[in-house]
């Protein structure tokens, strides 16, 4: 006999952890251990780029952590990665962002990428070092695992 589904008993709660459901071997998991480190005093080192007025910008700790994201998983099109950290359990974990959290639009994304740090290269020493701690190389279209995203790209 076909089984059927039951869809009209739905569970009304859940009880759900980003942190249960990210393997231990994870390679955001292990890089986690790094970033944390190297993203400490990430606020001080950047206040002096941000205003005390005006509506608050993105987070400088998930900017670099969705472009971690991107390197590791060779996603360069912002687009593309923003959506990519909407949809990926382990993606959100890394950037910290929980279930319901909403993720940054990719043009507020970019804006905030382009335009804040045009003067400064400060971001890319920052994101050099966490790559750098954690043992891996920049190369050219390839993440720090050597191989391209799981989309081809």
């Amino acid at each position: 006999m076909m089984g059927r589904q039951d869809r009209d008993q739905r569970q009304l709660f859940y009880e759900f952890s980003l942190d249960d459901v990210i393997p231990t071997d994870h390679l955001l998991r292990r890089l986690n251990v790094f970033a944390t480190a190297v993203l400490s005093d990430l606020h001080e080192q950047l206040r002096p780029l941000y205003s005390d007025i005006g509506r608050p910008s993105i987070d400088p700790e998930l900017m670099i952590r969705i472009l971690l994201v991107g390197y590791c998983y060779g996603i360069r099109h912002e687009r593309r990665l923003c959506q990519e950290v909407a949809l990926h359990l382990a993606y959100r974990w890394f950037c910290k962002l929980d279930l319901e959290d909403q993720g940054p639009h990719h043009s507020t994304f970019s804006v905030n990428r382009l335009g804040r740090f045009r003067e400064s290269d400060i971001l890319r020493h920052i994101f050099e070092r966490v790559v750098r701690v954690h043992g891996g190389r920049p190369r050219q279209g390839r993440g720090i695992c050597g191989g391209r995203d799981r989309h081809g790209s």
